[in-house]
């Protein structure tokens, strides 16, 4: 989970500088998830190697960097949200569906947020595991209302349901006159609504794991055939490649979000065998 963190860290620093390339000029509050994001994903990387030896440094490094990650995505939030907002127009006016379907996307940069706490769960060791202890420095200990596993389960379903709302609003742009742009909300709203259930169940049996998992499989199946899809449409009819077009046409990296979240979500129904360090 930690390198998944790691990963996703870099790849939204790439997005990013994508997506704020589109107006050809990149102001100073844009820079900031482009430079963080890399930072944050070599800095995780750094730690990671760190816990080979000394597993409390490490912890510490990373939870400073998710907590920096979480700031970073109600930052950015904040700032798409005001873009999407007219605060001198007549009362009623001041937000509309268009004005949200256009604005830059709201839940985007809550992506760091979403890497910041599965980042912060993934770095504390679960001391039984599956227990919700999780072990602090020394001789501490915090007890969690529910287990990492089930936590993590949360935090994905929470990632889906992001996600899916993302992929409504841009597909909106296009009216849904394409029939098959309805195959990733359908299949978001079923892995939303069967990550979420199994996360507020005590005790998960095999036959629910088994619909979760397939559940994933469908999310990076969808992620998988979207990244095609886009990359075809950003071509010329001859098939040729123009950069311009992929800058501005079909969002490259959009469609893999649902195989990420899908990853994750298999990694969450791993089974729990933390080691604590000694």
């Amino acid at each position: 989970m930690l390198l998944m963190a790691a990963i996703n860290e870099l790849f939204l620093g790439l997005d990013i500088y994508l997506a704020h390339s589109i107006s050809g000029t990149i102001v100073p509050n844009e820079w900031i998830p482009i430079i963080f994001g890399p930072l944050a994903g070599i800095t995780l990387l750094i730690a990671g190697a760190i816990a080979l030896r000394n597993r409390p440094l490490a912890t510490i490094l990373a939870t400073v960097t998710f907590v920096g990650s979480i700031a970073v995505g109600l930052l950015g939030a904040y700032f798409h949200l005001s873009r999407a907002l007219l605060p001198s127009a007549a009362i009623g006016q001041r937000a509309s569906i268009d004005l949200l379907v256009w604005a830059p996307p709201i839940l985007g940069p809550l992506t760091f947020c979403l890497v910041g706490m599965l980042g912060i769960s993934a770095a504390w060791v679960e001391d039984p595991p599956d227990s919700g202890v999780l072990r602090l420095l020394g001789k501490g200990r915090l007890h969690m209302p529910m287990s990492k596993t089930r936590a993590y389960l949360l935090l994905v379903g929470l990632g889906i349901l992001a996600t899916l709302i993302s992929s409504v609003l841009d597909h909106a742009r296009t009216g849904f006159h394409n029939p098959w742009l309805w195959v990733p909300t359908a299949v978001g709203t079923f892995a939303t609504v069967i990550t979420i259930s199994l996360a507020s169940l005590k005790d998960i049996r095999r036959s629910d794991a088994r619909v979760a998992i397939a559940s994933m499989l469908m999310l990076i199946a969808v992620g998988l055939i979207g990244l095609g899809l886009h990359i075809q449409d950003n071509l010329t009819s001859q098939g040729v490649v123009v950069g311009e077009r992929f800058l501005r046409g079909a969002p490259i990296l959009a469609p893999t979000l649902y195989a990420n979240m899908g990853l994750l979500g298999l990694i969450a129904m791993l089974e729990a065998e933390d080691t604590p360090p000694r």
